[in-house]
Parts: structure tokens; C-alpha cells; sequence
């Protein structure tokens, strides 16, 4: 529980001020169980929403407001982060992992075999306070995914959750309109190497001479013998045997990282191998979803190097004559200037290893060899085109868009088309 009564901070706390299950910065989520955390915001403050945190039932609120069950505090924002390192300092071990592509995938590997507590989706730095607030003094080690888009914000959450391993997957373009280039993404992610323990993915490696690597091949922590096949994939570790299905090589490389942490931590290998094969990434990266059309929802986000590592995927993924590999793209987002160019290079990609191209939105002629303006365009060209043993990748970036219309030209949000995908393979 956590007790208002008994903050490491100073705060005026109102007598009505209950224990409460977990935190919130967002109201809709407040509940008699859960307390809201009034936080500054890009466009309004958190204040503006306490009277719906408390008609909600929420056992106290963290702001400067003098309202019933009130936490005050004279900045929100500074208290939940000064608790949350309080918190986290409790906890014997914490992962904190970033990469350009890769962070979820190695955050759920991790989180399964150190039976770890992790957050499945957010990793916002109020959402990481949080985590670190409801978790950090159990018993089970954490596991954090540390996105950045900002040059600076890598400093923060390194003051924030002070990992004990710190991993970098990959290096890529990404966010460069906050981030600028790859040597400044390099320079910002490299920050998670101030960890006590740091390890980097195979394609990270070479930003980043001397630092231990994992994965497959010359790698410091190298798992063998990977192969890929329909049913997934299957290598070996440290004289144990893995296998995981629906995986392709970027689940094999976490795989690897997983085990080379577990065990470090002294935990036994064939049973925190047994735990992968139960990994569930959650939808969107690099989800495999088999049938008489095998459709590979990637659909989440996307950026230069994941869309190439989906690509590559993609062309190692077995066949069922007559099938064919078929890649659906959708605009990647944040990048900046060069965003043309960095398309291009994609849609070149993705005709070398593709059967059929698509490319949907801005950018779609550069994506792929059948360019649709918009979603419904798309879906008219695709679904009668699918044929038994088919396999179809789908993947962009998912951005915020103010109206239906931007969003369908933009071509992000094709979970969409992922949806139509499935149901229409039913009828073949």
C-alpha cells in the first residue's frame, strides 16, 4: 500500500488522505484504489483534472491544490520523482534497457527470465516514477524500458532509475527531429553505459568499442546453432536448449541477453528458458499471427533500422509454395529532414526482400511498388490480391493525428489494416 501518511517528503497531507493500491498522472485511471498525481503537461496541468481524480473515489491526490485528500506539495513533479528514487533504492536489481528498435522485445525477454516486474507498454518518465513507486521495494528485480526523443532526457532517467544493468539493442535513425543525427542518438543512449553492468546488441556493437555484447556469432554472451523455421526459433546457450515459437532472430537475440542475465543473477538456466517460451510481446512489435495467410503485425511503431530488421525477418520467413512474401509500410514519423530520403532507402529495401510492395500515405510511391493515399485505398488493392500460404508484413509509425482525414493520409494507425488482414484470410 502506499501510505500518504508516511512519504519520504515533506508534504501538508489532508486528513481525509487514504492508502492507495497504485499511482495515476492520468484521471480517467483514478479509482478508490488508485491516488492521481496532478503533473505538468505540454498543453494543461494535472490540476485541472483533481476534482475528476476525487469524484472518481481516489484515495488522495499529489498536488499543490488545497482540496480534500490532497497530498500538498509545492511541485508534483519533483516530489514523485524524489519517492520514486527512494523506492527504487530498495530493490536489488534493475535492468534498464533502450535501443533504437528492440526495447520492448528485450524488456519482456528480460522481465520472463529474471521473473522481473516490468511495465507491458509505457515508458514515459511519470509512468517509469510510478513503476518504480508501486515495485521498487519488493522482492522481484525490475526491468525498464528507457525510450528518449530528446537530447538530455537519457540523463534523467539515469538519475531517475539508476539501473544496475544498463542495455543498449540498437542504433538507428529515430526521433531526429529532437535528437538531431546518429552521432547524437549514439552520444544520448551511450549515457545507459554509466550502469555498474552494461551490455550492448550485436548492431550496436560497433558504436560502442570494448563494451560487452550479446547475441549470436562473435558476440561476448553468444547464443549457437540459431535456426529459423514456421514454427520459430531454436539455438543453444550454455548447453541449454531454446526454443521459441513464432520468434525470429530479434526474439532469438533477446533470448540471449535474457539467459546471460539470468545467469548472472544465479538463476537456473533450463527453467528461465522454459519461462521464454511463454513470452507474449504485445501487439504491434513483431507479433506473429499464423493461419492460411500468416500476417506479421509490426504495426506499432517504426523506424529506419526496425523497419529493415521486420524486412529481414520478413525474407528468412519459410514459405508455402505458392505464398508469397508481402510488405505493407506505412510512413515513418520524427524524421526530420532527410525523412525523404530515408523513406526511399527503406522502400528499396523492402523490394529486395519482398514479393509484393505496398506503401500507404505520405511517401507511399517511395515505400512500395503499389502506392495507395490512403487506408481504405489500400485495403481495396491488398485483400483481393491475398492468396493461401501468403505471408504479410504490416508496420509504421503510429502518430498522433488531430483528425480521421491526416491520419488515414499519414498512413500510421494500420493496426487497422492488420484487423482486415485476419478476417479476411477466414474466407480463403
Amino acid at each position: 500500500m502506499l501510505d500518504p501518511q508516511a512519504l519520504p517528503f515533506a508534504a501538508t497531507v489532508h486528513p481525509q488522505a487514504r492508502p492507495a493500491l497504485s499511482l495515476t498522472w492520468d484521471s480517467r485511471d483514478a479509482s478508490p484504489e488508485v491516488a492521481f498525481v496532478a503533473l505538468p503537461g505540454e498543453a494543461t496541468h494535472g490540476n485541472r483534472f483533481v476534482q475528476a481524480a476525487l469524484d472518481a473515489g481516489a484515495p488522495f491526490v499529489l498536488t499543490d491544490l488545497d482540496v480534500p485528500r490532497a497530498v500538498r506539495v509545492p511541485d508534483a513533479w519533483a516530489a514523485l520523482r524524489n519517492w520514486a528514487r527512494r523506492e527504487r533504492a530498495k530493490n536489488a536489481l534493475v535492468v534498464g534497457i533502450t535501443g533504437t528498435a528492440g526495447k520492448t522485445t528485450a524488456k519482456s525477454y528480460v522481465a520472463a527470465a529474471l521473473e522481473a516486474a516490468f511495465l507491458p507498454v509505457f515508458n514515459t518518465q511519470p509512468a517509469i516514477a510510478c513503476f518504480l513507486i508501486e515495485h521498487g521495494a519488493g522482492a522481484r528485480p525490475l526491468v525498464v524500458e528507457m525510450g528518449i526523443d530528446r537530447t538530455g532526457e537519457m540523463a534523467e532517467l539515469m538519475h531517475l532509475v539508476r539501473p544496475d544493468v544498463g542495455v543498449i539493442t540498437s542504433i538507428g535513425e529515430a526521433h531526429l527531429e529532437g535528437l538531431g543525427s546518429v552521432e547524437n542518438i549514439v552520444r544520448e543512449k551511450g549515457g545507459m553505459l554509466s550502469a555498474p553492468l552494461s551490455l550492448v546488441g550485436m548492431q550496436a556493437g560497433p558504436y560502442y568499442p570494448g563494451v560487452p555484447t550479446y547475441g549470436f556469432g562473435e558476440a561476448t554472451w553468444a547464443g549457437d546453432g540459431l535456426t529459423l523455421d514456421e514454427e520459430g526459433a531454436s539455438f543453444g546457450f550454455q548447453g541449454v536448449k531454446v526454443r521459441l515459437p513464432r520468434a525470429s532472430r530479434v526474439q532469438a537475440e533477446a533470448a540471449v541477453l535474457s539467459l546471460a542475465l539470468a545467469g548472472r543473477a544465479g538463476l537456473n538456466l533450463e527453467a528461465a528458458a522454459a519461462r521464454l517460451t511463454q513470452v507474449e510481446v504485445p501487439g504491434g512489435r513483431y507479433r506473429v499471427l499464423p493461419g492460411v495467410v500468416t500476417v506479421i503485425d509490426d504495426a506499432y511503431n517504426a523506424s529506419p533500422l526496425s523497419v529493415r530488421v521486420a524486412l529481414d525477418a520478413l525474407a528468412h520467413y519459410p514459405l508455402r509454395v505458392p505464398g508469397r512474401r508481402i510488405a505493407v509500410l506505412g510512413r515513418m514519423l520524427e524524421l526530420g529532414e532527410t525523412e525523404a530520403d530515408l523513406h526511399a532507402g527503406v522502400g528499396e529495401y523492402a523490394r529486395q526482400n519482398a514479393d509484393l510492395t505496398y506503401g500507404v500515405g505520405r511517401f507511399a510511391a517511395l515505400l512500395g511498388d503499389h502506392a495507395c493515399a490512403t487506408v481504405p485505398e489500400l485495403l481495396a488493392a491488398l485483400l483481393p490480391e491475398l492468396r493461401r500460404g501468403d505471408v504479410v508484413l504490416v508496420k509504421a509509425s503510429r502518430g498522433v493525428s488531430y483528425s480521421p482525414e491526416r491520419r488515414l493520409a499519414e498512413g500510421v494507425g494500420l493496426d487497422s489494416v492488420v484487423s482486415a488482414l485476419l478476417k479476411r484470410r477466414e474466407g480463403l
